[in-house]
């Protein structure tokens, strides 16, 4: 398949050729339309043949497809050069050809980021945007998993994320705990405590320190320092971490339970 582009009455026009490359053809009669049997595209639309067979609007529409991310390579590539060689005067060549300068510097800049020898036919343009913020050999990875796997751009976006979450779990270690023995006698008077109060076990241990910390640091006159509540008091105390209370509890709460690092 191929486009043919030509100038009729001052209006850019081309024409969508379905299938391989014309062979000569003989001579047509007297008032045949040459055009007969392509796609004509012109400015304001495309003009389809009567009785078009699927394969060739299939075709048809691949081709324009192809057109279409190519073009945004084209115009990357354009004004990269304008900016590079006529530094004074390129944004009069953009206002000239009618185009929107935010658009083209979003494409520019894709284009700075991957020189030509580095760009992938099998993939699209938005294919190497995705990637374009990312260090040359992260881009190399991506581009070659995309193209090996033939992911779309969702499927390639859905991927980084994936990575990027997955390193982030790594980075961040596990925390470590400190246990505090308690007496199983008074660890079933809390839990009557707590019933008796209608709230959940372990929020109220957690609300009864806060507050006995706040009264502590207030009689030390050290209130300024507490008066942001729960989610500075609740950090782990000392170097080893959350607290962990252990001891026997009532038949309906066996096991201890572990304090969160920030406030419930």
């Amino acid at each position: 398949m191929a486009i043919q582009v030509g100038d009729i009455d001052g209006s850019r026009t081309g024409q969508i050729c379905p299938g391989p490359e014309p062979a000569p053809r003989p001579r047509r009669g007297m008032g045949e339309d040459p055009r007969r049997g392509q796609v004509l595209t012109t400015k304001v639309g495309l003009q389809m043949p009567a009785g078009m067979s699927f394969d060739d609007w299939e075709k048809a529409g691949r081709q324009l497809s192809g057109i279409v991310d190519s073009s945004s390579w084209w115009l990357g590539d354009w004004l990269v050069y304008g900016k590079d060689h006529y530094t004074d005067r390129y944004q009069r060549g953009i206002r000239a050809a009618g185009l929107q300068y935010q658009t083209l510097r979003n494409y520019a800049w894709v284009s700075r980021r991957f020189d030509f020898t580095r760009r992938r036919g099998s993939l699209s343009f938005q294919h190497h945007a995705e990637l374009a913020s990312l260090p040359h050999d992260e881009q190399e990875t991506w581009l070659d998993r995309a193209e090996q796997r033939r992911w779309t751009t969702k499927q390639l976006r859905g991927a980084i994320r994936a990575a990027r979450e997955s390193q982030d779990r790594v980075r961040v270690p596990a925390e470590p705990t400190r246990r505090l023995e308690v007496p199983g006698s008074r660890l079933q008077w809390w839990h009557r405590a707590a019933e008796q109060a209608g709230v959940d076990f372990e929020r109220w241990v957690l609300v009864t320190l806060d507050s006995a910390a706040k009264q502590a640091l207030a009689e030390l006159g050290r209130l300024e320092d507490a008066v942001d509540g729960p989610a500075e008091l609740m950090a782990p105390t000392g170097p080893g971490g959350p607290l962990e209370i252990e001891g026997p509890k009532p038949p309906a709460e066996r096991g201890g339970f572990e304090r969160p690092a920030s406030g419930a």
